[in-house]
């Protein structure tokens, strides 16, 4: 059974920055991709980033695309969202996902869909303010 634990959320200011973190348990260094998704109120969850343990391969949304940055420590079991120059509709509550099951080329051409992702985490609230 796999467990997800999210940190890192809080409230910023337009331009600052907030780093996540998530650790699984119950890791076994499967090939299945680990990613973020984000919430906010009387919207759909939307895929934010993903990364293939195997490779580190990357995949991130277009809304996000040169301000945040995933990345994976494999030896802790960890992946982590950089959050840099932050805008108030980046406002959401941010979840870890594990088991995405699609592949790197096919978030590429069909992004992140929450359908596919197999574990969540319990969710990180970021705020972003004028």
């Amino acid at each position: 059974q796999v467990k997800l634990v999210e940190s890192g959320g809080g409230s910023v200011k337009v331009g600052g920055s907030l780093r996540l973190s998530c650790i699984r348990s119950g890791y076994d260094d499967s090939p299945n991709g680990m990613g973020w998704f984000r919430q906010a109120p009387g919207k759909k969850r939307e895929g934010v980033a993903a990364i293939y343990p195997s490779g580190g391969t990357t995949y991130y949304a277009d809304a996000v695309k040169g301000r945040f940055t995933i990345s994976q420590d494999k030896s802790k079991n960890m992946v982590f969202l950089q959050m840099n120059r932050l805008k108030p509709e980046d406002s959401a509550m941010y979840y870890c996902a594990a088991d995405i099951l699609t592949s790197p080329g096919e978030w590429a051409i069909y992004g992140l869909d929450p359908v596919g992702v197999g574990y969540w985490g319990q969710g990180t609230q970021v705020t972003v303010s004028s």
